[in-house]
């Protein structure tokens, strides 16, 4: 029995003593980045530059790994019951907030990650090719209004703040048109491109083309007008009063040593001022929207409510 028990209180003690050791040598190898969207859209290039960023103040590399699917849930998912020595890390949409509400399975948004740090939010908008006739959104809903389910709009996954927002306009309307949902915002464009929908819903993943004036931008969705395309009218321009930005963070598996989240909390917090990932913010129109560990946790909460508020009033609750 002695030595049954003294074998047992070493493990414990070593146990114990492994947490700090551990987190005083965080972090030894490189970490993956989840991106739970396709390669070459807003949030890939964005993760991607951050962590660049990130891994210049840690001294490690940061690997971005796409996992796709399931309106951006899918790579959140894939971090429920992982091990949380922080190493697996991933961007988490506002969909974690919304999905679990819309369908069976899945994860709990509040119990299942440990939150590291908010980030940013998109610079969401409607745009068409330049060759269709409408030069305005009023033009564009007038068309829409008098050709019932002729319209159809690319997003870049059901149940997304895209398709959400697209459908409470309709309601608002009284616009019967069609979204098309694909695994990412690049898919999305090459949609619009060789004319297999009318209209895009995304984020700049569309910038380039229009300011090329191969596409039209209709309408944002920020607060404010954008500083590169001042000119397009928002949706609270346009009367609606609907502002939709999708924020979104980084979080990891839940049980993170706090040591380990705040190493990762204040890599990721410098990496967010690197010269060159504000260069890539500016590029995608976004700005830097800091919320601490702490902070986030709470926002968190707060996206919950607010989200299953909006799948019951869409009626998409499962």
């Amino acid at each position: 029995m002695r030595k049954i028990s003294w074998h047992c209180l070493c493990s414990l003690l070593g146990a114990l003593f492994a947490l700090p050791v551990a987190a005083q040598n965080f972090p030894e190898k490189p970490i993956t980045l989840v991106v739970p969207y396709t390669a070459g859209g807003a949030t890939d290039v964005a993760m991607r530059a951050l962590a660049d960023a990130m891994g210049r103040q840690l001294g490690q590399r940061v690997i971005v790994e796409n996992r796709t699917g399931a309106a951006g849930t899918l790579g959140p998912s894939t971090m429920v019951n992982a091990k949380a020595d922080g190493y697996l890390i991933g961007q988490m949409p506002i969909t974690v907030f919304r999905v679990p509400y819309m369908q069976k399975g899945g994860f709990d948004p509040l119990n299942d990650f440990s939150w590291i740090i908010h980030v940013s939010g998109y610079t969401f908008g409607v745009a068409v090719k330049a060759d269709q006739p409408w030069k305005t959104w009023q033009e564009f809903i007038a068309y829409a209004k008098a050709n019932p389910g002729k319209v159809s709009y690319s997003t870049p996954g059901h149940g997304t703040s895209l398709h959400i927002t697209m459908e409470e306009i309709a309601r608002r309307e009284g616009i019967q048109w069609l979204q098309v949902p694909y695994k990412g915002a690049a898919d999305a464009l090459i949609a619009l491109r060789g004319g297999h929908v009318t209209a895009m819903a995304d984020s700049t993943t569309w910038g380039e083309m229009v300011d090329a004036g191969q596409l039209r931008l209709l309408s944002t969705w920020g607060e404010n007008r954008t500083r590169r395309w001042p000119n397009v009218p928002t949706l609270k321009d346009l009367g609606y009063g609907i502002v939709s930005n999708s924020p979104y963070g980084i979080a990891g598996p839940k049980g993170m040593d706090p040591k380990i989240v705040k190493i990762l909390h204040d890599a990721i917090r410098k990496a967010m001022d690197d010269p060159a990932y504000q260069k890539v913010l500016e590029r995608l129109d976004q700005d830097n929207v800091y919320k601490s560990s702490e902070d986030y946790a709470k926002y968190a909460r707060q996206l919950n409510d607010e989200e299953k508020a909006v799948v019951e009033r869409m009626g998409l609750k499962m």
